[in-house]
Formats: structure tokens, sequence, C-alpha cells
């Protein structure tokens, strides 16, 4: 049995998937995205610590009581399909001891290890970042090529699907936006649920305890009101 990179947990989340759900913050990522809250999860190893996921699932296990019909385990990071064997033997475990699994990813690492974990999976909350390649790559670090074959592959194993976007004001605030998205939706049966995600700058603390730079730093908040008229746009996935 593998032992995988932990981050850290959250015992009785809330939006991290349907109903009540115990979270792990998977260390590591792939990516570099502008708009990271979490530049601490960066590094493969970094502060992580250790487990098994025999050490994982007993930590969940001591909250199932909560979770009644909705609720379950949601693996997060970071970014999760790094250490996809590993997280595969979590959700094996999750499903010996009927536990809902799902997934929170940016669908940015395709192969055996990764199909393999998706066997285990409920659901998926994929991070459809921008919806053109060159904001993926510039604002990422990645192209958008690989989260769309991903979804793509969620279709095609009909896993629910909640596609979800920060919303970063003069970045991908805009109808056009908005319209690609939900054309992304409509060509993917597996997309059921939409959420945007006001951009947010609470992490900056972070960003100076690192002594790095957050590269959206000048970047408002978006209002409630330009929030609410771009859920308009895509109101019957929310």
């Amino acid at each position: 049995m593998s032992k995988g990179y932990i981050h850290s947990f959250q015992s009785l989340g809330t939006v991290d998937g349907p109903g009540v759900r115990f979270v792990v913050f998977f260390q590591g990522c792939n990516l570099r995205c502008k708009c990271c809250h979490n530049p601490d999860t960066w590094a493969r190893i970094g502060e992580a610590k250790e487990f098994s996921p025999d050490e994982v699932i007993a930590k969940v296990l001591r909250y199932k009581e909560y979770f009644k019909d909705k609720g379950g385990i949601t693996l997060s990071g970071g970014e999760p399909l790094l250490q996809a064997d590993f997280a595969k033997e979590i959700f094996t475990l999750a499903k010996e001891n009927a536990i809902n699994t799902c997934l929170d990813t940016s669908g940015s690492i395709i192969n055996d290890d990764v199909l393999k974990l998706l066997d285990f999976t409920d659901r998926v909350l994929l991070d459809i970042k921008y919806t053109n390649d060159e904001q993926y790559v510039e604002n990422a670090g990645c192209s958008m090529k690989t989260p769309l074959e991903f979804l793509s592959l969620l279709d095609e194993k009909k896993i629910k699907t909640t596609l979800r976007m920060v919303i970063i004001p003069t970045v991908n605030d805009n109808e056009e936006n908005m319209l690609r998205l939900l054309e992304i939706a409509k060509n993917h049966k597996c997309v059921d649920k939409i959420e945007l995600l006001p951009f947010r700058k609470i992490c900056m603390t972070k960003y100076d305890e690192m002594k790095l730079t957050f590269p959206f730093a000048s970047i408002p908040t978006p209002t409630k009101e330009k929030m609410d008229f771009l859920k308009s746009f895509v109101a019957e996935y929310i």
C-alpha cells in the first residue's frame, strides 16, 4: 500500500462537494495559477506529512455519521492527480465503507493511474479556469487542451461533474466567457452543475509570509451585482 503527502484536513467541509464532507488537501501542484489561494501546497513535499490510505480513512470514519446520504470524502489540493495511485487507494477504502467520493481537480494530468482513480470516483469538481487557451497558458501555466480531454473522459465514464470557475475582474468576468463556459457544459452530459466563485485576496498573507509576489494583487474582488449578472448566463446549471 502506497503512502502520500498530505497538506491538511478539513473535518466538516460544506463547500467542497455535496453535503457535509471530510476534505483531504493533497500536497503538490503542477500548475502556477496567478489567482492561487494556496501557494503553500505547490511544493511536492513542502511541509507535508506522509500518510497511508488506512490512516486517512481512519480519520474520515470518525465523521461518517455526519455525511448522511449526500456527504462523503473530497480529495483536493494542491493537485490530487499528482498522487493518483495514492488517491485511488483512499477512494477504494472509502467505497468499501460506503462513503461517497468526490475529486476536486484542475484536470491537467491524464495517465493510467488517473484513469484507475476515476473508476472509484462518484463526482468531480472540475476547475475550468478560463475558456480560451491563451488565458490558460498565461495565467495557469498549462494548455486548455488537457482539462477538456479530462472532461471528455468524465463524460465517457458518466461521472457527475461540477464545473467551477473563479471570476476574476478584467480577466474572465465577461459575457463571452460565460457563454463559452455554458457551451462547454452543454456539450458534456456529465455536467449537472456550474459554480462561479468570486476572486478573493485573503491569501495575500500567505504570499507575504513566503516572500512571494501575488500576481493578481492589484485586481479587485468582483461585486455581488457582477456575480449575479454572470450567474444569470448559466442559471440553468446553478
